[in-house]
């Protein structure tokens, strides 16, 4: 039995309901959206994907109303988090200065771990991240500040938000956290500990107020939608557009500055955290380096990864592309080289589908003097600004939260600075907003909100992140366009948070390089049937380039968008779907 049929919900007509007063057994999970068979996406003219930072789906939407969400992870077996030598952790250690004990948390539990006493107000489960920083406290840091561990709510400086530090997330790192699918290795695996185990009350999430609002949209959400690959924001920006992980050919493997190259360790993981202390291992762009035939290059004195540990030239941390926009400083020789594989991009022009990138803060980014974007004033050779990164150069002048490796087409020799094509392609998102209140939207869009509104923990507020992403989707749906656009919303990654839902393993769905964590996946169109529907399809990142490749007859970028479920019944449903008064009353 599939996970749909397993959890699909029983369809009951009016007349049953007086057996209701007698009886309200267990009752499965909502039903599927209905399956069309010919990737139906008529009526449906636009697609627009918004791109937000860094949940997990536990963490974010394990609230929802009918999701296999926090409710059910404790029937899962993989809620108990485990030290480094397997042991059961007695509590779960917090060092977000707003979550620590004895201050300004008082300690209720203690234990040792690794041969220290750790001293804790939580025990080893998941916990509301509300009940101890609200979403409005002033705990974030300014823009352009690195707080490593957090601001101490209302300290000098702090800005209001609710933010908590930031979580480490990164490719091997990840599959040491997932732990083949047992998913108990996240607080060891992290240099933020506890806080991986935090929840956000979902209901009080401004999107979902709005998709509960009067006159909300139909939607879906697919709460078994999971990161294309396993680590952080760059990698899975490329899985989106490419469906591939980018190589540096002939990378420097020498040991010196210039490589950037890992080093795992014999349990798999890369770094020494609070909770996995470790010597002579290296977190870096780049997979562990290989021999020429292939196998893990070991240096003299360095650990033996594990068998099957990815070994090569693989780019899958973040790493700055060699094309501007990127970070002010950055050597050539840590700047990836550009890419020319193929990208969704690529084969949108060819086919002749028009199509963006928009992304908020780009024109001041990409020295687009004067574009629709541009905050630097008319003063030639200044970023005016005040908002603006430490170093820039005019006529690029990045905001101090803009984040370069999220902007996965300049890494593309195609979309080099003084094309065509990224004249054409990647544009501000000011334009997006725009095109969307005009009646202007492309067939395909792609969008990237800024740093700060785009709910990345640590340097981004989740309510300001939930807010402005409701005021995109509300910029579509009163928009001339909105009877024809079908909107994606999900999330880059995981952004290092726990979630009890195993990744997806087997031939064609699953590669050395995912598919990870699960992430919050909404899918809005006009052609749903249901004001809500709750799909249990098993999806990934390469999802929505596949449904996009269905819709526009494309060849397929990789094996795996070529093997994964498609979004198109979630778009336009081709069959009946029951409605529901209440979870226990359909027809």
């Amino acid at each position: 039995m599939n996970v749909s049929a397993r959890f699909r919900r029983r369809v009951l007509l009016p007349g049953a309901v007086v057996a209701l007063c007698v009886s309200v057994a267990a009752v499965p999970a909502v039903a599927d959206a209905g399956v069309s068979g010919d990737h139906g996406s008529d009526g449906i003219k636009h697609i627009v994907v918004i791109y937000e930072e860094n949940h997990s789906f536990d963490n974010l939407f394990g609230g929802w109303e009918g999701v296999d969400g926090l409710d059910r992870a404790k029937y899962s077996g993989h809620v108990t988090q485990k030290a480094a030598d397997g042991t059961v952790l007695p509590c779960l250690p917090q060092n977000d200065v707003n979550l620590a004990s004895p201050a300004p948390l008082p300690v209720s539990c203690t234990g040792t771990v690794n041969g220290t006493v750790v001293d804790s107000a939580f025990a080893n489960r998941p916990f509301e991240i509300d009940h101890y920083i609200a979403g409005d406290d002033k705990t974030c840091p300014a823009p352009g500040v690195f707080a490593a561990h957090g601001v101490l709510k209302d300290s000098a400086g702090a800005l209001p938000g609710g933010c908590t530090e930031d979580l480490v997330h990164r490719y091997y790192q990840e599959q040491y956290q997932i732990d083949g699918g047992r998913q108990d290795r996240y607080v060891a695996g992290s240099d933020a500990i506890g806080l991986t185990m935090g929840y956000y009350d979902t209901r009080t999430l401004p999107v979902y107020q709005y998709l509960h609002g009067r006159n909300a949209p139909r939607y879906v959400i697919a709460d078994n939608f999971f990161q294309g690959a396993f680590g952080g924001s760059f990698l899975n920006h490329q899985w989106l557009v490419a469906a591939n992980a980018p190589v540096w050919p002939g990378a420097v493997a020498d040991g010196g500055a210039n490589d950037l190259h890992s080093i795992v360790g014999a349990d798999g993981s890369p770094a020494n955290y609070p909770l996995h202390p470790a010597t002579g291992l290296k977190d870096t762009a780049l997979t562990q380096a290989a021999n020429p035939d292939g196998s893990c290059k070991v240096s003299a004195g360095a650990p033996t990864p594990p068998a099957g540990t990815v070994c090569g030239d693989y780019a899958v941390n973040t790493i700055q592309p060699f094309y501007q926009p990127y970070s002010p400083g950055t050597a050539d020789a840590k700047r990836l080289p550009p890419l020319t594989a193929p990208t969704i991009g690529d084969r949108l022009s060819g086919a002749g589908v028009d199509w963006a990138w928009y992304s908020g803060g780009w024109d001041d980014a990409a020295g687009n003097v004067g574009g629709p974007g541009w905050t630097n004033g008319t003063t030639p050779g200044t970023c005016s600004n005040p908002r603006t990164v430490s170093g820039a150069v005019y006529p690029n002048c990045p905001d101090k939260t803009f984040q370069f490796h999220h902007q996965a087409f300049t890494y593309y020799a195609n979309y080099a600075p003084g094309t065509a094509a990224r004249a054409a392609h990647l544009r501000d998102e000011t334009d997006f907003i725009a095109a969307a209140k005009q009646g202007k939207l492309k067939p395909v869009s792609f969008v990237k909100p800024i740093g700060e509104n785009n709910e990345h923990p640590g340097y981004a507020s989740e309510r300001t992140g939930s807010n402005h992403l409701v005021e995109l989707l509300k910029a579509i749906e009163t928009g001339p366009d909105a009877k024809s656009t079908a909107v994606v919303v999900t999330y880059d990654e995981f952004g290092g948070q726990w979630d009890h839902v195993s990744p997806p393993t087997g031939a064609g769905v699953s590669d050395k390089f995912g598919p990870g964590t699960r992430i919050p996946a909404l899918i809005i169109s006009p052609k749903l049937e249901r004001r809500f529907t709750v799909d249990h399809t098993s999806h990934d990142t390469t999802s929505i380039i596949a449904t996009i490749e269905h819709k526009y007859g494309l060849a397929p970028l990789s094996t795996r968008d070529a093997a994964v479920a498609d979004l198109s019944k979630d778009i336009a449903p081709g069959e009946h779907t029951p409605h529901c008064w209440f979870w226990w009353f359909c027809f």
